[in-house]
Order: C-alpha cells, then structure tokens, then sequence
C-alpha cells in the first residue's frame, strides 16, 4: 500500500502521456510521418517523470485547467444548444472533465511541499 500511496502523484502525468500516445497513433494511421510533432506535447510530462519541477507542474496544471474549462464550456453550451457539435463533440465530454480532474491534481501537486 505504501507504494502506492507514493507513486500516485505521478498519475496525472502519465495519463497525459497516454493521451499524447493515443492522439498520436490515430493521426500516424491516417497522416504518417506528419504525426510525429505531436509526440513534442508528451516533453514536458515526461520530464515530470523523470526530474519533477514545482515551477513546470503548475504552469502545466493551469494551463490544461484552462483548456478543459474550455472544452467542458462548449460542452455545456452543445448540451444547452446555444452551439450544436457533431457526435464527435459530444464524445469528449468524459475527455474534459477526467483532463480537469488531472490537471487540478497536477496544481495541488505542485502546492504541496514534496513532489
């Protein structure tokens, strides 16, 4: 129990770092080599892996709290019909609001005094 009480701080990180990979192998199908920038979006959790930075995982936590407050938005105004989205619209819900769950553990990480 100890290890795992001690390794979940790395939790939301590696599900970003899945998420990088699943976005990558559905665009390397259809796109090939151009997909490999998108593998650059996994650095900065993979360096928070390997050296954590206080600095770094709140600058990322902030940021993914942003886009997954914006993503949940459109959401909302989709489920409200102000704006109508395609299916695949709606299927990022569950997406937005497990990337806003992450992301705000990701900024109490950062505020706790070990990381």
């Amino acid at each position: 129990m100890k290890v795992i009480n001690s390794n979940t701080k790395f939790i939301p990180y590696l599900y970003f770092l899945s998420i990088v990979a699943y976005w990558f192998t559905v665009v390397n199908r259809s796109e090939g080599i151009t997909a490999y920038p998108i593998l650059l979006f996994g650095i900065p959790f993979l360096w928070q892996l390997i050296k954590p930075n206080k600095k770094l995982n709140f600058i990322l936590g902030i940021s993914f709290v942003c886009l997954s407050s914006y993503m949940i938005l459109a959401w909302l105004s989709n489920f409200f019909n102000i704006i109508s989205f395609s299916n695949i619209g709606k299927q990022v819900v569950i997406f937005a609001i497990v990337s806003f769950i992450m992301a705000l553990w990701m900024i109490r990480n950062s505020l706790k005094e070990n990381i």
